[in-house]
């Protein structure tokens, strides 16, 4: 009979979310890993199997507890301007905020699990602005929404948290007129 499991595996995806966040795939060695989680190497890959089963796992984790949550508040909203706001300031947010758009731009474009994933997300996302809007989720104006949202998100990362504000501001008060 085999030890007793000596980590939280949650608590290790969790973590692992939040480095892949902050360092990206390529940039978060298995050391970097099992440093960052406290497990075994050997633990690691009982459980994941791979760097990139744990990959998986913080992506499918960050989805389930931070995007699609944040992307379901969006159909309770006032109204589109509303809607528009809240998902540019939390869209890919929380603790790993930043890691469904890295693996959207890094991960996505060679690997069919990680692109199916974000496929997922971001079809939530507009179906969620289709429902606000009250537009067909294929229309041409919620997938530009849609990679407006992206866009902000990414101009936020890239310059700081507040960065897109006056963008989204705009863009709000354009859609209420």
């Amino acid at each position: 009979m085999g030890r007793p499991r000596a980590f939280d595996e949650a608590e290790a995806i969790r973590r692992a979310a939040v480095l892949f966040a902050e360092r990206g795939y390529d940039g978060t060695s298995v050391d970097d890993l099992v440093q960052g989680l406290g497990v075994h190497r050997g633990s690691l890959y009982k459980v994941f199997g791979s760097k990139r089963g744990l990959y998986l796992a913080a992506l499918r984790h960050h989805l389930e507890d931070e995007v699609l949550p944040t992307v379901a508040a969006l159909t309770v909203t006032s109204g589109p301007a509303e809607a528009l706001a809240q998902a540019a300031g939390g869209f890919d947010g929380g603790a790993a905020a930043g890691l469904l758009l890295s693996a959207a731009v890094h991960q996505a474009p060679t690997d069919p699990d990680v692109a199916a994933l974000v496929k997922e997300a971001l079809r939530a996302l507009e179906r969620a602005l289709a429902a606000v809007l009250g537009e067909p989720a294929d229309s041409p104006l919620i997938g530009a929404l849609g990679a407006s949202v992206l866009g902000l998100r990414l101009r936020d990362r890239a310059f700081g948290p507040t960065a897109s504000a006056p963008a989204v501001h705009a863009l709000v008060a354009r859609l209420a007129d």
